[in-house]
């Protein structure tokens, strides 16, 4: 299979799904939610627009023009051990092995399998070369490289099962935004997408903020009150009832808009339903606390240095963005 026909495969599928009927997308929808209680219709609709936008031919070619990709003529197998964080959070992994002319062994997790096995098909029914391609499994054997995606936990399991493969292993991540106190209503409401995409669940969610020293919340609290249908969610309320609970049994001082909390802590990564901020005095020591941090943050969000990613973006990567700073497809071409 050429690199011109993968690339055309893909191009197909992004438009493919694209126009996916309404009671396609009613169908897929509720395996999906079946399998995960947090994968609401909207999180579902917004990940699939991701890939959709990914899959721009366009895009795909400056993003493939800076590799060179050679025809394999004996293509490694990759396993990708898939996270179920959101949906099909594992897409971009499949399709650099299958770009790259690899072929992939797959562990979707169980959160999350029926938006793979969705892709696949999909995939399979526009080129069936890729078949042979794809396959997916509980138990991965004979593979020449792995790459994992999971917490700091089981990352210690995949160092001491698969340190010895080509690897890239990535770990707990979260995002942070840096406000200067001159934002407009704007910047907040975009902010309020990077903080409630997907519940918070993702690792280019907005779990901290960083703030100048006697930062006013109110305005940002009462911008947010767009959000505020999130409660309605049985599990995110769950867990901010749990949250506030806790905080108030242990005297923690924090701001309540009715849906999200926010309290001061040095802690980057926040609970469901809470957000941790942190004062700065100057524009050092804001560089310097954000440093210390730097290999636990996915994306910094904001409109002025260091952030990397204005408001309202971290949802949406680019295909060049890759997890953890790790070229993916550089990594893949090594092998």
């Amino acid at each position: 299979m050429t690199i011109e026909k993968r690339i055309h495969t893909f191009c197909a599928l992004g438009k493919r799904l694209q126009h996916l009927s309404a009671d396609e997308l009613a169908s897929l929808v509720d395996k999906i939610k079946s399998e995960n209680a947090w994968f609401t219709p909207e999180s579902i609709e917004m990940a699939l627009n991701g890939i959709i936008t990914m899959l721009d031919e366009s895009k795909l070619k400056i993003w493939l023009s800076n590799y060179k990709l050679p025809e394999l003529n004996t293509p490694k197998t990759v396993a990708l051990i898939m996270a179920g964080n959101i949906p099909l959070v594992g897409f971009h992994d499949l399709l650099c092995v299958l770009i790259s002319g690899h072929h992939a062994q797959v562990k979707p997790s169980s959160k999350d399998s029926a938006s793979f096995q969705f892709i696949v098909r999909e995939l399979i029914a526009l080129d069936p070369d890729m078949q042979t391609k794809i396959t997916a499994t509980d138990r991965l054997k004979d593979f020449d490289a792995v790459i994992a995606t999971g917490s700091d936990n089981s990352s210690r399991y995949f160092d001491y099962y698969f340190g010895k493969y080509p690897n890239i292993i990535r770990r707990n991540r979260t995002s942070c935004a840096v406000l200067t106190g001159n934002e407009t209503e704007n910047d907040f409401r975009a902010l309020a997408k990077d903080v409630f995409s997907y519940f918070g669940l993702g690792c280019r969610n907005v779990s901290k903020l960083y703030v100048p020293t006697g930062y006013d919340f109110s305005a940002l609290l009462d911008s947010w009150e767009m959000f505020s249908e999130i409660r309605h969610h049985h599990k995110y309320t769950n867990n901010y009832d749990y949250q506030k609970s806790i905080m108030l049994v242990n005297s923690v001082p924090f701001l309540d808009n009715g849906f999200v909390m926010i309290t001061q802590s040095e802690k980057t990564v926040s609970p469901i339903s809470v957000l941790h901020y942190e004062y700065y005095t100057n524009q050092q020591e804001l560089e310097t606390k954000i440093a210390s941090v730097r290999d636990k943050l996915q994306c910094i969000v904001g409109s002025s240095l260091p952030a990397t990613i204005p408001f309202g973006q971290a949802q949406f990567p680019e295909l060049w963005d890759y997890a953890d700073g790790v070229d993916t497809l550089k990594f893949l071409l090594t092998l």
